[in-house]
């Protein structure tokens, strides 16, 4: 007896938020990308690098998502390209302060990089994250 071949499977990373379009403007500007309708008016779409998409959603009335600190947090990542990796990384956070974030723990060099942790405009932990060229 054959089995039956399963339906493809894709996946998103989803996140609530007070002000879905406002949120998504700044994912979409950090990522350089067109955020997009989702499926109704207070959902958006950004495609996300690795691929799937980050969903912005208003959550429902009858079922509030409450703010809370947590140890997930968004990681976007990109190559210094041959510059100072630490360089790079100030003029991202210099954009992302632009846009409405705060800094959550000054940028720093790593062995593997250089990081700063920020809150994003409605208080989600986002890692920037800049690799060196190889």
């Amino acid at each position: 007896m054959a089995v039956p071949e399963a339906p493809a499977i894709t996946g998103s990373l989803v996140l609530a938020a007070d002000d879905p379009a406002a949120l998504a403007r700044f994912y979409g500007a950090l990522l350089n990308v067109e955020p997009q309708p989702g499926l109704s008016g207070t959902h958006w779409r950004i495609a996300w690098p690795a691929g799937g998409s980050l969903e912005l959603y208003a959550p429902s009335k009858s079922r509030p998502q409450p703010r809370q600190p947590g140890r997930l947090a968004l990681c976007l990542q990109r190559k210094a390209e041959g510059a100072d990796p630490l360089a790079v990384l100030h003029d991202w956070i210099a954009m992302a302060l632009e846009l409405g974030a705060s800094v959550g723990d000054p940028p720093r060099q790593e062995p593997f990089g250089a990081e700063a942790w920020l809150l994003d405009p409605e208080g989600n932990r986002l890692l920037l994250l800049v690799l060196p060229a190889p």
